[in-house]
């Protein structure tokens, strides 16, 4: 055996140095793709800054903060930057609801109202139906956005908050006028993007018996050490929050405040003073503020199951298809526990693999994780919506895959 050991040595050696090559030629080609998507979008003027994170079985293999935070004071996007986050708040506050799942002080099954008992939605035939925590976290609930329905819809005539704009009302009050409007569907029988889980921040609240900044705290962003992540900016922290854009005909331009912006067959409407406001519900859906590097440790959590945060046996219902055969999901995908998931990739017409999460955010971000390729990829933005939705996040997903 002695006489084998230079041989073996010499082997593993020259193993290790043809892994290292390799691996040094996937980061550089993985750069090279990624910079191009960065820099064409910013030279066009269809993002103004970004913060673009990738991790590859629990190692950064990518980093990148390129243009401007704020254009007119001239301040560069940081690795640091913080961003109003919008919907990428959902996971957050999901995995909240889910280690309280684990701890058995909510059930999956549990109706609403054993938690909210006058919250009393009604379907269109006068008929109180029950809702589940389940349909809550999996958007099935028969609740909708504001955002989606035409200006004279009845979430307009209710004055309810889409969570991100400029409706100044307290968390029991949108829960109360969520209560008063009619239920777009029966619970259960249809996906329908919603404000569920600002529903479900109530009910977190009142299962804890604690503010719900507290609870998400405590259960999730002190524990992964997610430092910048909140649903308040203090003054202190105010000069680390990127400046919000919208996209332009022309370019992009400074959001107002209100902003109006239609996307699609919807019209949203922003009020970035929201972040700053002590006043503003705690949207659970739509109204935290982090950053890359703290949400990327959310990421990962998730692709490992939950770990540290949750057991197997919750963790691992994260990725699973929880509305298989409900209508309302685009072909290829369903819905998990905290986003989207890849049931079908070539239907889905998407490089990822099968069972991969993602979403993004109405103030210019996306993510997804893909456990089988052990990714996790974070792109931020702060500009609207040109990056959520189109081609700069679809590119740089693209050129993920394809350095890698």
């Amino acid at each position: 055996m002695t006489k084998l050991r230079p041989a073996l040595t010499s082997t593993l050696g020259l193993a290790l140095l043809l892994f290292s090559v390799a691996s040094h030629a996937d980061s550089a080609t993985l750069k090279q793709k990624v910079d191009a998507v960065v820099d064409q979008a910013i030279k066009e003027k269809r993002i103004v800054g970004a913060v673009v994170l990738v991790a590859r079985d629990g190692k950064t293999v990518y980093q990148r903060a390129a243009g401007l935070a704020d254009v007119q004071h001239k301040q560069p996007m940081k690795l640091n930057t913080l961003f109003r986050l919008s919907s990428v708040s959902k996971p957050i506050v999901t995995m909240a609801a889910l280690e309280l799942i684990e701890r058995k002080t909510l059930s999956l099954d549990d109706p609403v109202t054993k938690w909210l008992p006058d919250f009393k939605p009604k379907l269109k035939d006068g008929t109180t139906p029950t809702i589940t925590i389940r349909q809550l976290l999996t958007h099935t609930s028969g609740l909708g956005y504001k955002f989606t329905e035409a200006a004279d819809g009845q979430y307009h005539q209710a004055k309810i908050s889409d969570g991100f704009d400029d409706v100044r009302i307290d968390l029991a009050e949108e829960v109360r006028r969520l209560g008063e409007v009619t239920l777009l569907n029966a619970p259960g029988k249809e996906w329908r993007y919603s404000l569920s889980i600002d529903v479900l921040g109530a009910v977190i609240e009142r299962a804890a018996g604690k503010p719900l900044n507290e609870v998400v705290a405590e259960l999730v962003t002190k524990p992964l050490g997610m430092t910048g992540t909140g649903f308040l900016v203090d003054h202190a922290h105010a000069n680390q929050v990127a400046t919000a854009y919208v996209t332009t005909p022309t370019g992009t331009a400074l959001m107002t405040d209100p902003q109006s912006l239609t996307f699609s067959t919807m019209t949203l409407v922003y009020s970035p003073s929201r972040a700053f406001d002590p006043k503003a519900y705690p949207s659970a859906g739509a109204g935290m503020i982090g950053s890359a590097p703290d949400l990327l440790k959310l990421f990962e959590a998730m692709r490992n199951g939950g770990a540290p945060l949750l057991g197997t046996a919750v963790g691992s219902e994260m990725f699973r298809n929880q509305v298989a055969g409900l209508p309302g999901m685009q072909p290829g995908m369903g819905f998990g526990f905290g986003g989207a998931v890849v049931v079908d990739p070539a239907e889905a017409k998407t490089p990822e693999s099968q069972g991969t999460m993602y979403w993004g955010g109405v103030y210019g971000h996306t993510w997804f994780v893909d456990p089988a390729k052990k990714l996790s990829v974070v792109v931020f933005t702060n500009t609207a919506p040109a990056g959520m939705a189109g081609p700069f996040p679809d590119g740089v997903r693209d050129a993920v895959y394809a350095g890698l």
